[in-house]
């Protein structure tokens, strides 16, 4: 089969970025670094948001990303937030203090969802909850944004899909990145056939710092007084109240989903949108418990390696992952994408084409070398030096947590569909939750990316 959107000929290429070719704004100087000239430019967008629709909202999960969901969501013109819900009090009593004593909170989610006045609510919860808390909602007719991954557990992805299906509310998994203007940029260069076609992709994320290995803080005041542990594990295993699994509940399999849940997932949610991929059929995964060795029970090391079959967005390719908690300065977050006529290294903020060229194959010379060597010049591939482009973020960029919730609230208040619906999240977080059944059951684990089941 041939991908004709990813096969642009190299002069084709060096012809489209000469005139300076893009969807998103691009502008800026030619800078040189050692002896390669890179061409940067800088990307920005002009975001076009109503508030003329008033939006009421309401947090369900008032922790650490539950609240800067909420903060950014309130940076949308025309949205307010009238209600929280939290199972500790100390995050209510904190709610109350950043976002009005007025404010209506509650432990019970269900209070909120029962409320009229509320046309959306953000889940941030443990992963546990979102499957059951999104259903609700949507069956409620309230539009919906759920932070990542979308589901605990693979056999809980067709019920949130149903749920939207049948609502007609808007709904977005909160993998902020998606809708960076990184992505955007390497979307549409690979859809140019900048790097031709793909062959290989590989992510990298480290982290060192104790929060960022979910070290998290255990309040002073945590007890069974204070913190609704019954309805937090009324929904999994059966306990005696231990903050530990309360406040650094990523730590445990119970309630989250280890690092391939936590981080994993952003990097397949970007690669998925930038080749329009609707994920692997093939995944294993390797590491352990290396450095962290605090009682959690889900590795800090986690390589994952994921077959891609060949659809009519891309070839076949292969996609390496890794992850670690040990070490967070050998490298920055990225996504690699390597091509036959190049490679982009892809962040939120920034993108790096680096453009392979050949000799020509009308150079006289290399043409005489090649006979006196009797080989054909086809045989005789002279690699250049690379052709860079680096396109960045302009100045006061807002970021994409910012964009990804003005596309929330677009959906919100004119229908427009979101990238990131449950269909989308589903075919992220799967691949996501199937590395760590790979891991732990030890063995290769086989997908269907079309239907969304578990093969075997």
């Amino acid at each position: 089969m041939k991908h004709s959107k990813n096969t642009t000929s190299r002069r084709s290429f060096v012809k489209k970025m000469a005139a300076g070719a893009a969807l998103l704004t691009t502008s800026g100087p030619s800078i040189l670094i050692g002896q390669n000239e890179v061409r940067q430019y800088f990307l920005d967008r002009e975001q076009k948001i109503s508030a003329n629709d008033h939006i009421q909202i309401a947090v369900i999960g008032a922790g650490g990303m539950g609240t800067e969901d909420a903060n950014t969501a309130l940076q949308i013109p025309g949205v307010k937030l009238i209600a929280a819900c939290d199972l500790y009090d100390g995050r209510l009593e904190l709610a109350r203090q950043r976002w009005g004593k007025d404010i209506f909170t509650t432990r019970d989610y269900r209070e909120i969802l029962a409320r009229p006045d509320i046309d959306a609510v953000i889940i941030g919860t443990p992963d546990h909850w979102h499957k059951q808390i999104s259903v609700d909602a949507l069956n409620a007719g309230k539009s919906a944004y759920c932070e990542k991954p979308m589901v605990h557990d693979v056999t809980e992805g067709a019920a949130v899909i149903q749920a939207q299906q049948k609502s007609g509310k808007t709904y977005q998994v909160g993998s902020q990145g998606l809708s960076s203007l990184g992505n955007e940029k390497a979307k549409e260069l690979y859809e140019s056939g900048a790097i031709g076609q793909l062959i290989y992709a590989e992510g990298f994320w480290a982290r060192n710092s104790p929060v960022g290995a979910w070290q998290y803080a255990i309040p002073p005041d945590a007890s069974k007084e204070t913190v609704d542990w019954d309805r937090y594990i009324s929904n999994t295993t059966k306990r005696d109240f231990d903050p530990l699994r309360f406040f650094r509940w990523r730590n445990y399999r119970d309630y989250g989903t280890g690092v391939s849940g936590d981080l994993f997932v952003h990097l397949f949610s970007s690669l998925h949108f930038v080749i329009s991929s609707i994920g692997p059929n093939k995944i294993m995964a390797t590491g352990g418990l290396r450095y962290w060795k605090d009682g959690r029970e889900v590795p800090d090391v986690l390589l994952g390696m994921f077959d891609y079959p060949e659809t009519k967005a891309h070839p076949a390719f292969n996609l390496s992952l890794r992850v670690n908690f040990v070490d967070g300065t050998s490298g920055s977050t990225y996504l690699r994408m390597v091509g036959s006529e190049g490679a982009m290294d892809v962040t939120w903020d920034d993108v790096y084409l680096r453009k392979n060229l050949t000799s020509d194959p009308m150079d006289a010379f290399l043409e005489e070398k090649a006979n006196e060597m009797d080989k054909a010049l086809s045989e005789r591939k002279r690699m250049l030096p690379p052709a860079e482009a680096h396109y960045t973020v302009e100045k006061g960029y807002k970021g994409a947590h910012y964009d990804h919730f003005t596309n929330f609230f677009n959906g919100v208040r004119n229908g427009k569909k979101v990238v990131e619906d449950a269909s989308f999240g589903f075919r992220a977080a799967a691949p996501a939750l199937l590395c760590n059944d790979s891991f732990f059951e030890e063995k290769t684990v086989r997908w269907d990316p079309v239907n969304m089941k578990r093969v075997g």
